[in-house]
């Protein structure tokens, strides 16, 4: 939170839509949630600056996908074939990476190397009873603060911006149509504005496009603003609904806290709200004795199989490489 860690837990939220009058707690909270759900919650006792890791990162074994290289080739002709037919106008289309990792490692040590190898605006580390997840996240899922709510989705990625296509482009304005739709459900009327189309951001080995969208909510409540919001448009597709539905049909692994969020809340005596959630790509999670990260892509109609199977290893690459 703010260059500062959280430490001690005094209580935890098991699913926040089901429960979330207890977000209500003045405090400070972490939030993780599965992109199928459920997103926890954790409230600290105190928050102090960040400190090293206490003992080092140890390498994980061998990497293996949950799609090889013909599964998910043939996963874009799907999409594509779906898209054809009027099912959907666009689809994120992940594999799970995977390597034995048997005795619990330190989030904080391989939040480290991240830090160092890997910057990023949204870098998160969570490690309690129930839960591990580290990330280098670029993208902001949703920001709550003075009564407003701020989405940046990232829609387009290459390696320099000068790669960043058309595709790219129209890939991003869906996705920002359908970011702005999902916050009208909780926003005021006529509050919902796009501040930002098709900024480009430029990250440690790659270029994103980047739009911005914010409203006024007309609530706080937190079973509302993830019902309308999660799981992120950008991770998902448009139509949501139709998007969700053949992710579900086309990936073999769930995925976890990757294409989920990560991220903080800060509750007020007076109840006022601040949060800060990231969308949880570029994203590490242990359990059961594997490492696991995520990678993906946006298919459109416009999409080349090799050329999206090329992007989920240009975006895992780097990240794959600090963690050796």
């Amino acid at each position: 939170m703010g260059g500062h860690e959280l430490r001690g837990v005094l209580e935890s939220v098991p699913d926040v839509v089901a429960e979330p009058e207890r977000l209500r707690t003045p405090g400070d909270w972490v939030m993780v949630g599965d992109f199928d759900g459920p997103v926890r919650a954790w409230r600290f006792a105190e928050r102090q600056p960040i400190s090293p890791a206490d003992r080092p990162w140890n390498a994980p074994g061998e990497w293996t996908s949950s799609l090889d290289r013909a599964a998910y080739t043939d996963g874009v002709r799907r999409v594509r074939a779906a898209i054809r037919d009027g099912a959907v106008y666009q689809a994120n289309l992940c594999r799970v990476l995977a390597a034995e990792l048997p005795t619990e490692p330190s989030a904080a040590a391989l939040a480290d190397r991240l830090a160092v190898g890997n910057p990023a605006p949204f870098a998160a580390a969570v490690q309690v009873p129930g839960q591990w997840v580290v990330s280098a996240s670029p993208e902001l899922f949703l920001r709550v603060a003075d009564g407003r709510v701020t989405s940046s989705p990232i829609k387009g990625t290459a390696r320099t911006p000068g790669g960043l296509s058309a595709k790219d482009r129209a890939e991003n304005v869906m996705i920002t149509d359908l970011v702005r739709n999902d916050l009208q459900r909780i926003c005021r009327p006529g509050t919902v504005r796009v501040d930002e189309l098709l900024a480009v951001e430029e990250h440690p080995g790659l270029a994103h496009l980047v739009s911005t969208v914010s409203g006024e909510l007309r609530t706080q409540d937190w079973s509302a603003l993830l019902a309308a919001t999660f799981p992120p448009g950008s991770v998902s597709g448009a139509p949501k609904s139709s998007a969700l539905r053949i992710i579900a049909e086309l990936e073999t692994a769930p995925r976890g806290p990757y294409c989920g969020l990560v991220g903080w809340c800060e509750v007020a005596a007076d109840g006022a709200l601040r949060a800060e959630l990231a969308v949880g790509i570029r994203t590490f999670w242990w359990a059961d004795g594997m490492l696991r990260f995520g990678t993906g892509a946006g298919i459109t109609w416009g999409s080349d199989p090799e050329q999206e199977w090329a992007e989920t290893e240009l975006k895992a690459e780097r990240l794959i490489g600090l963690t050796a």
